[in-house]
């Protein structure tokens, strides 16, 4: 077996002995164009994990890691002159040149030739004379380029600038600083990789950069391995209070773009991809170097295990790939917070510091508390007393998770942060809600939730999505509605809401069929209208585009519903602005073609649902509240951007919208949208911090943890639960339960208090006897990195 690698980084050497190790018969060479002793980047960091992975693999290497590894286990935040300690993270650093020097003694060892200084052939040549290729070459890979045909990448280049530098400054732990200035804000990720010097990578927005001056320097060619030491002196003069003295040390340091790489294949014949040239993931959730080695890893196992190379290459890509694209989703929420960061520094130090933690959402409320009780329970305790519970109940300890304490919407104090939105049930009968629903909602009430909405009510006929949808239009609509908020005002404190619609060209479908889909009910159905004649689907009815009377028509038919809401006993309204219907159709450039003063730019979009939510806030009372769903992102090109979501919500809000329920999507029947575990939270995060209008956050939210994380964190002052609740209508007062909550923010029905406790099963019961004779000490919570201290000094510092 002959095998060429491209590439001498960490990457490439790491598979290199790995490899030759497993199969000492091969012939493996490795082609690096830099010199043996070139110095090039500074610190890299890796987890418990890929360490473990390392340890087993290659003791040899692990043992000459750790023997120089700066560890700690703290994440400290510095922003708005405080600084908070987070612990028990566990970290390992090392010096990037050092991990190569290591790296390059055990190719040595075990026989591997490795070529300094040397281009390698191109990849064509080594393909034809090798079985195998592997491209370990970076982020620029040529390898990836000559087979782009078959690896497909798609190479997503990022809006900050940024620069990796070191400094003499040994700090110790791993340290976030967010500092704000006259241009903007400028973020730095540092940590200490030795006894003598940290990584410190300096970030900024592309606009906050060019008014801090940043752009003049830049706007040159640098010469390869030249840095741009203008950029460097003023970062040190912007940074000075956090680097207290010392210097920033550049190496071949100059601005650049964050490039997030994917492809949809690693292999191309016997030619594969590994580290950077196949996938990145932003530097802010650790480090490629770490992801390389994993890599390395996995191929040289799957390269012991299968018979050939191709089966090899198959398994190796599908044992990566799962775990690499994980890394990236992760990777990626915490690029685009840091992107966004100028968005939360209104925001107080505590919730700065949980929400910078929480980012990713890979760290969590919950698994916060476990690495550091006390650092929850501070961020626990300022958000109980600030200014997110101006209104308090008796009884509300800081010890309350966040999504138990109350919350102001509009006019109603609401006991908890959970809301089970608006479903569609499909089971009215001429508009008619029956027993079903009075069922489902009162189930819903009952399970401990704070805001309950009944779902896709049409204020007509014609503005009904599908036969089995309810209404609001007619007299028995109103009392039919009425019967179910007086059966459950009757037994519960949970507010009632609705969510009136017009479906728009989305009308006049057939209730969904057991996969899920609906079809036009064509000449069987109701006439169609919308902000343009744009049929929902190729073959779907083609509606009429609406006039001036069918609009006055509409705002009157949303009147009228509002006030039959109000007189059948809602607490809270809710107008579908989003999901494709007929406002949705309105707002979305997408969907609203027209010619006249209600379409074209946002602001003729927004003119006509403007007119309907400011007719109904007109009839709607103050005491109540009234909410407004928005699909902020279309999920197909040429839709809603972030920026006019913004400005929506912004408009919703001086209309009269009391909150925003942020979703997206459903616009277009040919979006393209990016699921996940709260995948859309983002946006509702966006719009809260962008417009101080509270929102409601949707979207495969489905543990209390996150419900937890996404309130503390200030992404959003609701959270709507919806699946999940219908797989446990109790999901609510569960949650409690789980948590060891017992007050009025989720009170038992008393029929049901006697299962309000978790019930017992098998072997829960069990009380396992002890089995070591002297205990194991806990590791610290906090664990700082002190650098080893010349003897000398140390014998001073015992003096003192």
């Amino acid at each position: 077996m002959r095998v060429a690698v491209i590439g001498g980084g960490p990457g490439g050497l790491y598979f290199a002995a790995l490899a030759q190790q497993l199969s000492p018969e091969w012939e493996i060479t490795v082609w690096e164009r830099n010199a043996r002793d070139d110095a090039f980047g500074f610190g890299v960091v890796f987890s418990d994990e890929t360490l473990d992975g390392i340890a087993q693999a290659d003791p040899a290497v692990f043992a000459a890691m750790s023997a120089e590894f700066a560890r700690w286990s703290d994440i400290d935040v510095r922003y708005g002159g405080e600084v908070h300690i987070s612990g028990g993270h566990g970290f390992a650093a090392l010096d990037r040149n050092r991990l190569r020097e290591i790296l390059q003694k055990r190719c040595a060892e075990l026989g591997v030739e490795v070529r300094y200084g040397t281009e390698a052939p191109p990849v064509e040549e080594l393909s034809a004379g090798y079985d195998l290729v592997v491209a370990a070459d970076g982020i620029r890979s040529t390898a990836r380029e000559t087979y782009a045909d078959s690896f497909r990448p798609d190479l997503d280049e990022r809006h900050c600038r940024y620069m990796w530098l070191s400094t003499d400054r040994v700090f110790e732990a791993f340290t976030f600083i967010v500092e704000k200035g006259d241009f903007g804000s400028i973020q730095v990720h540092a940590y200490p990789y030795d006894d003598k010097r940290s990584t410190f990578i300096v970030e900024i927005a592309e606009d906050d950069w060019r008014r801090a001056g940043f752009e003049a320097f830049a706007d040159r060619e640098f010469a390869r391995g030249e840095s741009d030491e203008a950029s460097v002196r003023l970062c040190e003069e912007i940074l000075a209070d956090h680097l207290g003295g010392h210097r920033l040390i550049p190496n071949a340091s100059k601005w650049i773009r964050f490039t997030t790489v994917r492809n949809a294949s690693w292999r191309h014949g016997n030619v594969v991809l590994l580290g950077d040239a196949a996938h990145t993931a932003h530097f802010s959730i650790g480090s490629g170097t770490k992801l390389a080695m994993e890599d390395a890893l996995a191929l040289a196992a799957c390269l012991h295990e299968h018979p050939d190379v191709a089966s090899a290459l198959a398994a190796y890509e599908a044992e990566r790939r799962p775990v690499v694209e994980s890394t990236q989703r992760a990777a990626q929420a915490s690029l685009e917070w840091f992107e966004n960061v100028g968005r939360y520094t209104a925001q107080e130090p505590p919730q700065f510091a949980f929400n910078l933690l929480t980012r990713s959402r890979r760290v969590t409320y919950d698994n916060l508390r476990v690495r550091d009780e006390e650092f929850t329970t501070a961020v626990d305790s300022w958000h109980a007393d600030g200014s997110a519970l101006t209104v308090t109940r008796p009884g509300t300890p800081a010890t309350v998770p966040p999504m138990f304490r109350p919350f102001r919407l509009g006019g109603l104090l609401l006991r908890n942060r959970v809301v089970v939105p608006p479903t569609a049930l499909y089971t009215a009968c001429d508009g008619v809600p029956g027993d079903f629903d009075l069922v489902h909602l009162s189930t819903q009430a009952l399970g401990g939730s704070g805001l309950v909405f009944a779902g896709m009510t049409a204020v007509s006929a014609d503005g009904r999505a599908s036969v089995g949808c309810p209404g609001l239009y007619t007299d028995e609509h109103e009392a039919a509605w009425r019967r179910i908020t007086e059966f459950v005002h009757g037994q519960s404190d949970t507010c009632l809401g609705i969510q009136l619609t017009h479906a728009g060209r989305r009308a006049a479908t057939s209730v969904p069929r057991p996969d899920g889909r609906s079809v036009p009910l064509g000449a069987e159905g109701w006439p169609l209208v919308a902000a343009s004649p744009l049929a929902w689907t190729d073959g779907a009815v083609v509606p009429r585009e609406a006039t001036r009377q069918d609009m006055d028509d509409i705002a009157r038919d949303f009147v009228a519903a509002a006030e039959r809401a109000r007189r059948a006993g809602f607490d809270v309204l809710e107008l579908q602005y989003g999901h494709g219907h007929l406002m949705s159709g309105f707002l979305s450039p997408l969907t609203n073609v027209r010619a006249d003063e209600y379409g074209g730019n946002l602001t003729g979009r927004l003119r006509f649902p403007l007119e309907v939510l400011r007719a109904v806030r007109a009839v709607w009372p103050e005491g109540k509240a009234l909410v407004v769903r928005m699909s902020a992102a279309d999920w197909a090109d040429g839709g809603t951007s972030e920026a006019d979501a913004v400005v929506i919500a912004r408009a919703l809000g001086e209309a009269g919208a009391d909150a925003i329920d942020v979703s997206t999507g459903e616009v277009v029947a040919h979006e393209r949208p990016r699921f996940g575990r709260s995948y859309q939270t983002p946006y509702a995060d966006l719009i809260r911090n962008a417009t101080d209008i509270p929102t409601i956050a949707v979207g495969a939210i489905s543990t209390y943890d996150d419900v937890n994380s996404i309130i503390l964190a200030g992404r959003a002052d609701l959270c709507a639960v919806g699946r999940a609740q219908l797989h446990d209508p109790l999901w609510t007062l569960h949650a409690a339960a789980a948590q060891g909550y017992h007050g009025p923010a989720a009170p038992w029905p008393a029929s049901w208090r006697a299962g309000s406790g978790r019930p017992p099963g098998a072997r829960t019961d069990r009380v396992p006897p002890r089995l070591q004779l002297l205990r194991v000490a806990s590791a610290p919570v906090h664990q700082r990195w002190v650098p080893h201290l010349p003897a000398a000094a140390t014998a001073a510092a015992s003096a003192c």
